[in-house]
């Protein structure tokens, strides 16, 4: 698949709420914990920040990774949504996620995605993890969803410096 075949799969999966109705309704986080055990545990490879709110989480966001990445560390942001480029949604010290990078994870755990028909945003949440632990980040700034405590970031576990 090309970067933009694989985009436009990941928004396929989109729950659409006023298209599905109540079966879009995730009840538990059962879906992205099964997902970060498919995955090797990538969200307890690097310290993490888990900003939420209701207005300000990506100024917030943006603005505690630059600090850090002043700082010296090797610093992940994950934010959503995204304005132009899917991949703005996961940067580390500021440069996007590669488009290789979005392809091959998608590629290599789609049959898994499509087994447990997994969201957009649990799928994404999942690109992220496993990016930032496989490209080593010191820290990385998570922002909520949705939020609320069904929200699929909700599995990591935030850590002070």
């Amino acid at each position: 698949m090309t970067y933009t075949d694989t985009v436009n799969w990941l928004f396929s999966q989109l729950p659409m709420y006023q298209n599905q109705g109540k079966s879009a309704y995730k009840v538990d986080l059962s879906n992205t914990i099964l997902l970060v055990k498919h995955l090797n545990n990538p969200h307890k490879k690097f310290k993490s920040v888990h900003v939420a709110g209701t207005n300000g989480k990506g100024s917030t966001s943006h603005m505690l990774a630059s600090v850090l990445q002043e700082a010296g560390y090797r610093v992940g942001l994950y934010t959503s949504p995204h304005l132009k480029d899917f991949r703005e949604r996961i940067k580390i010290n500021g440069t996007e996620i590669s488009e290789q990078a979005v392809i091959d994870f998608v590629n290599e755990n789609k049959p898994f995605f499509e087994v447990n028909r997994l969201s957009f945003f649990e799928m994404t949440v999942g690109l992220a993890f496993d990016y930032f632990a496989k490209q080593n980040v010191d820290i990385a700034i998570i922002e909520v969803g949705l939020g609320g405590r069904l929200d699929s970031t909700n599995v990591i576990l935030p850590k002070f410096l």
